[in-house]
């Protein structure tokens, strides 16, 4: 081992050159280190804001498309819809079928429905407030039955919906 003398002092000193190396490399591992460590919370951030925003419902969910149980040509569904939420319905149909809709909801009348033909065309209902209907399909497509509630204050509606198509 090599040694020097400062002045003034009697005491010996060990090289550097080793220590400075373990410091440097310690450096780096502790750089590397901090820099995962960032970038893993930097992950867990940004998983956790894309659920919450989920969560709060920050994409449209795309409708629940109707089928009916083979040998059957009528459904029934049974939901609940909150504040001003809304249900989503797709229904395949063809032109000159019949299609009737029933609703019915607790609060009675708390729920009502919106019917449209494929590529949104006007199917001439009187109200976009529904409890019933009973028509001939215009064309073949995808039929969108929307379900609200017909107010805006807080509250829940349970309702209950039976379709028909022949």
């Amino acid at each position: 081992m090599v040694g020097f003398l400062t002045s003034g002092s009697s005491k010996r000193k060990r090289p550097r050159r080793k220590a400075v190396a373990f410091e440097e490399e310690l450096m780096k591992t502790d750089s590397l280190t901090r820099r995962a460590m960032l970038y893993s919370a930097s992950l867990v951030m940004l998983v956790v804001s894309c659920h919450l925003a989920v969560a709060q419902g920050g994409g449209k969910a795309e409708p629940k498309r109707i089928e009916f149980k083979p040998g059957t040509n009528s459904t029934v569904i049974n939901d609940k819809i909150h504040g001003t939420e809304e249900a989503e319905y797709v229904l395949a149909a063809k032109k000159g079928q019949k299609l009737t809709i029933h609703m019915t909801s607790v609060p009675r009348k708390s729920s009502v429905f919106d019917l449209k033909a494929p590529n949104n065309a006007d199917l001439g209902l009187e109200y976009d407030a529904n409890y019933d209907y009973t028509g001939t399909l215009p064309e073949t497509g995808d039929y969108m039955i929307i379900v609200a509630r017909p107010t805006t204050s807080p509250g829940t509606s349970t309702y209950r919906l039976s379709i028909t198509v022949r």
